[in-house]
């Protein structure tokens, strides 16, 4: 049991072995451990935080996020950003006040992209091997939720209607030749489950749902058995031989049934959502990148920067238009989630400058344009959340929650906007006591969702 020193409101666990760049085994320098890219060195609680402004009333429940957080003994000549034991930070609201915050590290498997609240649980996430933990209220891990099969994803999409998760997965060491299209009811509980085989095995970090379509991103970042003999830490490489495609899978059909459409060479991570148009096309917005470890093999954006595109699919004839919405560099791309799989106006991405996140977007697929929140110098955006204001009538009235790192003082604080707006100045910022490093994707869950009991 580690020991915690509590002060004032505040309270830290030391973590053995956990370090920064200049305490890993190697001298190279690795972008992904300076920095606040750099792994925190103690779990975190702390209550009484300070607030500037007003937190809505309404929201109550927790800001989640999960990302890797490596330990001390890291070769910083071939660590790769998505590896590490997760770590979730989370920031309890209620009743207008920040009642608490948590950073703690996930056990079990390296569950470490995503946190999500579903079937009254909290779950950590990712892709691959590695199963969903199981956490309490409070983000102490409780074990394994083995009910989804071998590996999972780190980005389920939720079905609004029903309440399913649906889920494309992928396991490297123990599935080769094809991936699972997993199905969760609302509840937890697996209710179904697809096999589709692949000419070799993609790296398939993220999927779209649509009204009739589980949609799947087969595209040229595949295992490589080179770096995987010489002991990367994450074995995918840019693959120029691999087609690049997207599957349209029939929600009620088999892989049989999958329509094939041929895209030009790119990798995704994200897409910001899907949805069929009144003539059946399939629309899917996306924020995509040239390239992907080709040159870098340590993290995303040392091969190309990602931009926002539009793919629209004919499912007749397999026949994909390719457009850009905005070349700007951006990534993290979210919109309403009731509005998943439908059609939607607004979406959120952060923009990426120099291995950092300087501003947020707010792009109007309607008309073409895109207004911004500049965070000021030093200061850089996490994911952006969009939650729905109670009674809300517009898409876009709701909050912008996400989590800023303010290098003035070396921590980070939780920034809640007006998403109808974003050069109004923020309505809350809640300091923490430290840094939520840069990565990767969490949720605001509230207390209606996963309650206080769970």
């Amino acid at each position: 049991m580690r020991r915690r020193t509590l002060l004032g409101g505040l309270a830290l666990t030391p973590i053995t072995g956990a370090g920064i760049t200049a305490c890993s085994r190697s001298a190279t320098p690795n972008q992904y451990l300076s920095g606040n890219f750099a792994p925190v060195q103690q779990e975190t609680t702390a209550t009484d935080l300070p607030v500037i402004g007003e937190i809505p009333q309404e929201l109550q429940g927790r800001f989640l996020r999960n990302g890797p957080n490596p330990g001390f003994d890291v070769d910083a000549g071939s660590h790769h950003w998505f590896v590490g034991q997760g770590m979730v930070h989370g920031l309890r609201l209620h009743e207008g006040q920040a009642q608490w915050y948590r950073s703690r590290l996930v056990q079990g498997s390296q569950a470490n992209t995503n946190v999500i609240g579903h079937g009254g649980r909290t779950l950590a996430i990712v892709e691959s091997g590695g199963l969903p933990q199981e956490l309490s209220y409070t983000l102490d891990t409780l074990g394994d939720n083995e009910s989804i099969g071998t590996g999972y994803t780190a980005h389920p999409k939720l079905d609004p209607d029903t309440g399913e998760l649906h889920a494309i997965c992928y396991d490297w060491a123990a599935l080769r030749d094809h991936v699972r299209y997993v199905v969760v009811d609302a509840g937890g509980t697996w209710m179904d489950e697809v096999e589709i085989p692949l000419p070799g095995m993609p790296m398939i970090h993220d999927m779209s749902l649509t009204e009739h379509y589980a949609i799947i991103f087969d595209l040229p970042v595949t295992l490589s058995f080179t770096a995987l003999a010489t002991g990367a830490s994450l074995p995918f490489r840019w693959d120029a031989e691999h087609e690049p495609r997207v599957g349209l899978l029939p929600r009620d059909g088999d892989a049989e049934s999958i329509i094939w459409c041929p895209v030009s060479p790119n990798y995704t991570f994200h897409p910001m959502n899907a949805y069929e148009d009144a003539s059946g096309r399939v629309v899917i917005d996306v924020c995509r990148y040239e390239r992907m470890f080709l040159a870098d093999v340590r993290g995303p954006f040392g091969d190309s920067l990602p931009r926002l595109d539009r793919w629209t699919i004919n499912p007749k004839t397999g026949v994909v238009s390719e457009e850009t919405i905005d070349a700007r560099a951006q990534e993290f791309p979210r919109c309403h989630p009731a509005l998943n799989g439908k059609p939607y106006r607004y979406g959120y991405t952060v923009a990426v400058a120099d291995y950092g996140f300087p501003q947020i977007y707010k792009q109007d697929l309607q008309t073409g344009q895109a207004t911004s929140y500049a965070l000021g110098p030093g200061r850089h955006s996490a994911e952006p959340v969009f939650v729905p204001r109670q009674g809300a009538a517009a898409e876009d009235d709701g909050y912008l929650m996400t989590y800023v790192y303010d290098g003035s003082r070396n921590a980070s604080e939780l920034l809640i906007l007006d998403a109808r707006d974003l050069e109004r100045p923020a309505l809350a910022q809640v300091l923490l006591p430290q840094r939520v490093p840069y990565g990767f994707h969490g949720n605001w869950v509230a207390d209606s969702q996963v309650p206080m009991s769970a």
